[in-house]
């Protein structure tokens, strides 16, 4: 069972995206708050496995929500709920530690996978948020830094493929035809490789060198 807290400033977009939610099974609602603040109230109260939360809103928005979590230490999965026209506030959440981003008109296919996806420790983004104009405007020195190419093998440039296309640990497993501790090594090794703090910095840098064509 996936435990899942909801944050949004508009009452009828968390009611909704709760209905969806709760047409799974597998997961439950544990909680729901209408910003940044109260989130991390009701969180240090009720731990969840990742939060889905809007990135505009009031006294504290999603992005101040998230790099208040990091700073502190709390790794809790984030998906951030945005749209076409807030690619410089995706870099931004990016940057605070967000694990995932959706696009507010998903499908309910997408939405639900994306939960698992992410609750599992996956990285997962829209294309159209991956575009390169917005990627290029990062102008973080360890983002620009050049990788040498020959520093990834070509095991672990297969597996970063799939880690920037959402893949779970146990999903890379099944399609690389290696244990899930192999492929958890392996994702450690490109980490360091990379000096990626984690998957999502390990997909920005990524994108961002065009190791993904």
């Amino acid at each position: 069972m996936i435990s899942i807290a909801l944050v949004d400033d508009q009452a009828l977009i968390r009611e909704g995206v709760s209905r969806l939610l709760q047409l799974n099974e597998h997961f439950e609602m544990s909680w729901e708050a209408s910003n940044g603040q109260e989130a991390l109230d009701k969180l240090s109260e009720q731990p969840v496995d990742i939060i889905i939360s809007d990135i505009r809103m009031p006294k504290m928005d999603g992005i101040a929500f998230v790099q208040a979590l990091r700073d502190k230490g709390d790794n809790t999965a984030i998906l951030m709920l945005t749209t076409f026209d807030e690619h410089q506030l995706f870099i931004q959440a990016l940057r605070a530690g967000a694990n995932g981003f959706l696009l507010k008109d998903v499908s309910l296919e997408k939405l639900h996978k994306a939960v698992e996806t992410v609750a599992g420790g996956g990285f997962l983004a829209e294309p159209e948020l991956l575009q390169n104009d917005a990627l290029q405007s990062i102008d973080d020195e360890q983002l620009s830094r050049p990788l040498l190419l020959e520093e990834l093998n070509d095991k672990e440039r297969q597996i970063l493929r799939y880690i920037a296309a959402g893949f779970s640990n146990k999903e890379i497993a099944g399609a690389v035809f290696l244990s899930e501790g192999t492929v958890k090594n392996h994702i450690s090794t490109i980490l360091q490789k990379m000096e990626a703090r984690d998957r999502t910095q390990a997909v920005v840098k990524a994108l961002r060198w065009k190791l993904l064509d």
